[in-house]
């Protein structure tokens, strides 16, 4: 099926970007990477009258680790987030993630800001930075805010985000030298959407737990913080009684349902396992120092 007529602009600065949106409200729709919105437009579930390419904007793809926090851009490629080595050293659960997003071609052309603005529940990138405790930054004409991701995200493909406004980068507390995370994925063939994705991400404080971090995917409908997990995991010595009980918080969290990928029950199974599994392995990272 192709798409309904619709007019075309690639703005060259951010300002101009914010100004069509602005005009133009709900009937724009922004193109990052096009691995969400094209193939929505090609089965008329979205029909925007105007298509804003923010392609050719300086200033909008980067990676920096400075002055606290780690920023991304919103145009910054999947791709370029694998590749990283600055992401493998210090924020390995963003460095396990980035391989498993979809299939070469998609992580080529595909970037982390459309990603969370599409706001799929099945989206791996919402789990992680809900277990980093990120922010997105959000622009206007007439000024900026920050959201934090646990507040970003409305329900399926729905969003905090404002027709006017952009997402410009998404901001991530610096990982501290005992931190350490990962992504964990089951998928029915490579490149396929979840059957359940879980984000673990710890960080110590002599021999406990100084905060942990836990995102679900496609077990709800939006990513899912496990916050009962979160604060069992708080304070707490990483035992494997302890790491046991906040698995079953966490698959007690999940709000699955039964569909061709599997049942409920089967997918809070899988949530519990990996849950499990992935603090035994950002625990190993956190005492190695890798981060």
């Amino acid at each position: 099926m192709l798409p309904p007529k619709f007019d075309y602009s690639a703005p060259r600065t951010s300002d101009e970007v914010l100004s069509l949106l602005q005009q133009h409200g709900r009937e724009a729709k922004v193109l990052a990477g096009g691995q969400s919105l094209i193939p929505l437009m090609k089965l008329r579930f979205a029909s925007p009258s105007l298509v804003v390419d923010i392609n050719h904007v300086d200033g909008l793809a980067g990676i920096d680790d400075s002055n606290g926090e780690l920023r991304i851009g919103t145009l910054t490629r999947h791709e370029q987030l694998a590749e990283s080595s600055l992401l493998e050293q210090r924020y390995p659960l963003i460095a396990t993630t980035a391989p498993w997003i979809a299939d070469p071609i998609s992580r080529s052309l595909g970037t982390i800001g459309g990603s969370l603005a599409h706001a799929d529940p099945a989206g791996d990138w919402g789990s992680v930075m809900l277990a980093l405790g990120a922010s997105v930054v959000a622009r206007t004409t007439s000024g900026e805010r920050t959201i934090a991701v646990r507040d970003f995200f409305r329900g399926p493909f729905r969003s905090t985000l404002e027709p006017a406004e952009l997402l410009t980068e998404v901001r991530i507390p610096a990982a501290g030298a005992t931190s350490g995370g990962t992504y964990l994925k089951l998928e029915r063939k490579v490149g396929d959407f979840a059957t359940v994705g879980v984000a673990v991400q710890l960080e110590l404080g002599g021999e406990t737990v100084r905060r942990a971090g836990i995102g679900l995917t496609a077990v709800g409908p939006k990513n899912i913080e496990a916050t009962a997990a979160e604060e069992a995991l708080a304070g707490a010595q990483p035992t494997p009684e302890v790491f046991d009980e906040a698995a079953q918080l966490a698959a007690d969290a999940a709000d699955p349902f039964d569909d061709v990928r599997g049942s409920a029950a089967y997918k809070r199974a899988v949530v519990r396992a990996y849950v499990r599994r992935g603090l035994d392995r950002s625990l190993e990272l956190a005492r190695a120092g890798r981060t």
